[in-house]
């Protein structure tokens, strides 16, 4: 029997002797290869913790001593051990373990993390009440240099490094990688940290320069020369205790080192450096592209998906190029995420205009707004579920001064596999409500061209929702036209009922349509609302429907009804969106249909709710 197949919880992994732990680890690093080669999910991120979840797991009491893991998608060798080795196969599919951690999955999942930056204000949180309801334990976070570009990171050090009495350690792991390559000037410190031999010889330079009567100033100049090579000095001044760098691959460094740190109080600061992909040479070569898979052989590796249908996210990507060849004022934004935004090409023909601001979505938008009080013409590229973290300076620092920024909002909608954590649900209703903002939800690729140079010629602030993989196939046109704002267009007419479709929605509405003899218009802009249109429809129609890839509370939808209302029209209006609650993960066809948004589900409701009767079979006798 293999060891992995003697472990269903820490406790079993707590019994083994040290002798057995790298076995452990070579047994775990391979059934991560074989399991996510077959159902796809985060790869490098995930061969690169094994040594140190075992560690963690080892040292520490799980889950009475809590373990926060920050993004969280560094997780599976955690669910691994904590008794999900075998529902591994669902791993990402409806019904099956979540990619992140989540609370209501298991009781070592001690806090849901998919976002940055969040895991030391949790695991702060969480020493606290310890201290508080005077009970013994550890609180541990669980975070990655990337991670720590963001300011939530360091506004709960400032607040934890103050705290004396809080049993709190915080481990960052340092790999030298987030999702895309890593920025900033924080990145450049942690760098410092070099291979082995420097940081030996650097610390030792007071005894090799000075005669043995100076060894006191010898210490002090060690401690000077350890803090220009190593990051101690920075996180000791916010008040903890810093400890390392360590070879975070080598159990017999790491669990050492956290069998001394659990003894000792305060809040601890423990440096571990690792390789993304560790491993599996393929994913150690190239991390960025084995960051998140799909099913693949693990002996031949990821292959180039063979060509289909253009993605949304490579209509904007191509657009950006094509814009920024005739505007010298165009700047590109992205907080981390050049690849997933499909901008990796614009940071290769116009790097100079090119700004990845690490994990920093708040700053993003700001970083935006200043850019705009020049002339320039900014444009963030940044997904949907991330903008909600940048949403006081979106109104404050943007909207409210009416400066011109263009918001490509990627992943708009359910993202499938990724789940709740990702998907972008609520940006039509936090946007339209925004004074000044224009919201626009394309149909297909080519309106998605056309909405962007829209939202890029308006001059004030203008987002273009857009969903995950690829269109319907519609043939894109090159030029770099724009649309009329606030104008909608009818894409088939019919009797009785019409249904007023928003971006993604528009293709599910004319498929409903066919069995109702329906009208459909696709609405392309939530704000502002085509009114004549509405009034229109609203005139010639016995039922209006709306339909809409977002939340129907303050949504697309309620633009409608009260676009109704405030002109006085009394009419039967069914809004189809989505619920209220949130959506786990899983293949998005199946997500749509089981809230009702595809084709057969939008009609069966409209015909639930204006009694329509199913549409008859005509049989010609003659």
């Amino acid at each position: 029997m293999k060891l992995l197949d003697t472990i269903n919880d820490p406790a079993d992994l707590r019994k083994l002797p040290r002798t057995q732990l790298t076995p452990l680890a070579h047994e775990l690093r391979q059934f991560l290869l074989d399991s996510v080669s077959k159902t796809g999910g985060h790869l490098s991120s995930n061969l690169g913790t094994v040594e140190l979840t075992i560690a963690l797991h080892y040292v520490f009491n799980t889950p009475e001593d809590r373990i926060v893991w920050d993004v969280g998608h560094q997780t599976y060798s955690h669910k691994i051990l904590t008794g999900r080795r075998e529902r591994m196969p669902t791993l990402r599919q409806l019904n099956g373990l979540s990619g992140f951690p989540k609370r209501d999955e298991s009781a070592y999942d001690t806090f849901g993390t998919a976002h940055s930056s969040t895991s030391i204000s949790a695991a702060l949180g969480m020493a606290q009440a310890a201290r508080i309801k005077g009970e013994k334990r550890k609180a541990i976070a669980v975070i990655g240099d990337g991670s720590m570009t963001a300011g939530m990171a360091f506004e709960a050090l400032n607040n934890a490094g103050v705290e004396d009495d809080v049993d709190l350690l915080v481990v960052l792991n340092d790999n030298d990688m987030s999702i895309s390559p890593p920025v900033g000037a924080l990145n450049r410190y942690l760098a410092r940290l070099m291979s082995g031999q420097f940081y030996a010889a650097a610390k030792n330079v007071g005894k090799t320069m000075l005669p043995a009567p100076m060894l006191e100033l010898a210490k002090k100049l060690e401690e000077h020369a350890k803090g220009m090579v190593v990051p101690a000095t920075m996180f000791e001044e916010f008040g903890f205790n810093y400890i390392g760098p360590i070879d975070g691959h080598d159990l017999d460094s790491l669990i050492p080192t956290l069998e001394n740190i659990k003894r000792l109080k305060g809040p601890q600061f423990l440096h571990v450096v690792t390789k993304k992909g560790q491993g599996y040479k393929l994913a150690e070569a190239e991390p960025i592209l084995y960051h998140g898979t799909g099913k693949f052989n693990p002996s031949e590796g990821i292959k180039p998906a063979k060509a289909t249908k253009i993605t949304y996210t490579e209509v904007f990507g191509n657009w950006l190029c094509d814009m920024a060849s005739v505007d010298k004022r165009l700047v590109g934004i992205t907080p981390a995420m050049r690849e997933g935004s499909g901008m990796v090409r614009f940071n290769q023909e116009y790097p100079d205009r090119y700004f990845d601001v690490g994990i920093a979505e708040q700053h993003s938008v700001t970083f935006a707004g200043g850019l705009a009080t020049e002339g320039m013409k900014p444009v963030v590229a940044i997904y949907s579920t991330f903008l909600q973290r940048g949403y006081d300076q979106l109104i404050h620092d943007v909207a409210l001064q009416n400066l011109d920024v263009t918001f490509a909002l990627d992943r708009a909608g359910l993202v499938g596999a990724d789940g709740a954590t990702h998907a972008g649900n609520y940006d039509i209703a936090y946007l339209r409500c925004i004074p000044n903002m224009v919201v626009m939800a394309p149909s297909d690729e080519n309106e998605c061209r056309k909405m962007l140079t829209t939202a890029y010629r308006y001059e004030g602030p203008a987002a273009v929702r857009y969903p995950r993989g690829a269109g319907v196939g519609a043939a894109i046109d090159p030029a770099l036209d724009v649309l009329e704002i606030g104008r909608g267009v009818v894409r088939r007419e019919g009797k009785g009922v019409a249904i007023l479709a928003f971006g993604s929605m528009v293709a599910a509405s004319l498929g409903a349509a066919e069995g109702l003899n329906a009208t459909v218009a696709d609405m392309r802009f939530v704000k502002p609302l085509d009114v004549d249109l509405v009034q229109r429809l609203a005139r010639d129609h016995d039922y209006l429907v709306t339909v809409e890839e977002g939340c129907t509370m303050g949504g697309a939808g309620s633009a409608v009804a009260e676009a109704l209302a405030a002109e006085g029209i009394v009419k039967p209006l069914l809004i189809l969106g989505l619920p209220d609650r949130f959506i786990d993960h899983g293949d998005p066809a199946m997500l749509l249909a089981s809230v009702g948004l595809d084709a057969h589900g939008i009609g069966t409701s409209i015909r639930e709710r204006f009694g329509i009767g199913e549409p008859r079979l005509v049989v010609n006798n003659n």
